[in-house]
């Protein structure tokens, strides 16, 4: 039997995918750096066996799947390709890999992880469905006939899938250290809509999706009144959000969901339209749209005395902004303390101002170092830069994160791409002590 052994295991598409194959009965195991990383923890429940980096992992017979992160010239790579034996990136693999399903890519600059969980959360009570979540979740299953997946634009990664839907939820400018500016952002999206097989779910309520070309089918669902799926008389509680849905114009059903902000509506919008194209039962769409418990980082929750802790993904200007709005809906009537680390330099470089207008929405914001990677040349750029554009911002070390103590009876989002959770973790172990 052939083994897939991943080089880079942990990385949350890679091991994603890993489980998919192992759920569907093929031999998995990888390697990877010694960090730990909450994505191994799936990896551990399922028995796939993760390996630290050695050339020696490697042995005659295996297909190896190489992580997007990791170059040519890695030593278990090497010693593939002299044992001459078959090395695929992981966007390649998983371009081929779907063929086999009705494959529905989620992609966007925002809100593709939860959109994916969402998604497959909902369609798999209807039909039989395998899903790649890009919080390192994955589920194989033998007979399915459905492939949601997280298809993400950086580096135009994405531009190797050709699915049959694809979900579009916004086109902002990101990843400022590979794209020019939004113009650049928006032709790597419509080269991926020419690749579409049957039709694409756009947000009708984004300025350049409106531009999105394709020889598909383009259904747009939003808040505006041009919206092919529209929401409308939205309710917001503390306990959730309800909200009519009209299909041209015509009353459909109204749907409820547990969860919090307009990005959320937009999110559950998308599965809906999706849902009934492919004529799933609106009833089943009802009720696992209420079910859906999230993915994880996105706006995770827990109590510790007084508190509330959110641990929250959001690592650009739009993200924090929804974040935010998200918790005053739930908690209105308590102060929002936001922890932020900026994640790269050329984004904190790129948004300043926009990080500052958001963050200042919080009611207090402190702020940790900024989280760069190895290969940016970061010149003068510092986190008091951003402190200075915050009126009474903070900023903390995993030392100081105990002052956030004095905030009684408020919530506290960590925010952040980076390594955002030791800072979290300082702070309720300073709690129990």
């Amino acid at each position: 039997m052939t083994i897939y052994h991943f080089v880079g295991i942990k990385g949350s598409g890679m091991s994603a995918l890993a489980q998919i194959l192992h759920d569907m009965g093929l031999q998995v195991q990888g390697s990877d750096v010694d960090k730990r990383f909450f994505t191994q923890v799936a990896l551990e429940q399922s028995g796939i066996e993760i390996l630290p980096f050695q050339k020696e992992n490697i042995k005659p017979g295996m297909n190896i799947i190489l992580g997007n992160a990791f170059p040519d010239t890695h030593e278990e790579v090497q010693e593939a390709m002299k044992l001459g034996l078959p090395v695929v990136r992981y966007h390649r693999f998983l371009g081929d890999f779907m063929k086999q399903f009705t494959s529905i890519a989620v992609t966007g600059a925002h809100g593709k992880t939860s959109t994916t969980g969402l998604l497959s959360h909902v369609i798999k009570a209807a039909k039989p469905t395998a899903y790649l979540i890009g919080d390192g979740t994955g589920r194989g299953v033998a007979e399915a006939e459905y492939f949601a997946f997280e298809a993400c634009e950086y580096r135009r990664h994405f531009l190797s899938y050709f699915p049959d839907y694809a979900i579009m939820t916004n086109i902002d400018f990101d990843h400022p250290d590979y794209f020019a500016n939004v113009e650049d952002v928006f032709q790597a999206f419509q080269e991926m809509a020419w690749q579409v097989n049957k039709g694409i779910f756009a947000c009708g309520d984004d300025e350049h999706l409106q531009k999105i070309q394709a020889k598909v089918p383009v259904v747009f669902y939003g808040f505006d009144d041009e919206n092919d799926f529209q929401a409308r008389n939205v309710e917001k509680t503390t306990e959730g959000t309800t909200f009519e849905v009209y299909v041209r114009n015509t009353y459909y059903d109204t749907f409820s969901i547990p969860s919090y902000g307009n990005h959320n509506i937009l999110n559950a919008l998308s599965v809906i339209a999706l849902s009934h194209y492919e004529e799933l039962d609106a009833e089943i769409v009802k009720e696992n749209l209420l079910t859906f418990e999230g993915v994880k980082r996105r706006f995770s929750e827990k109590s510790i005395g007084s508190q509330v802790i959110i641990d929250d993904y959001a690592h650009h200007p739009t993200e924090i902004k929804a974040t935010v709005e998200a918790a005053r809906q739930k908690y209105p009537e308590r102060e929002i303390v936001a922890v932020f680390q900026p994640h790269t330099f050329s984004r904190t470089q790129t948004f300043l101002q926009e990080f500052a207008d958001s963050l200042n929405l919080a009611d207090s914001a402190y702020l940790c170092e900024i989280f760069g990677s190895a290969r940016e040349n970061h010149g003068k750029l510092s986190i008091e830069d951003l402190a200075e554009k915050i009126p009474g911002s903070k900023i903390v070390t995993e030392e100081s994160i105990a002052s956030l103590k004095e905030h009684k009876d408020s919530v506290i989002l960590f925010m952040g791409a980076g390594d955002i959770q030791k800072f979290q973790s300082a702070y309720e172990a300073s709690l129990k002590q």
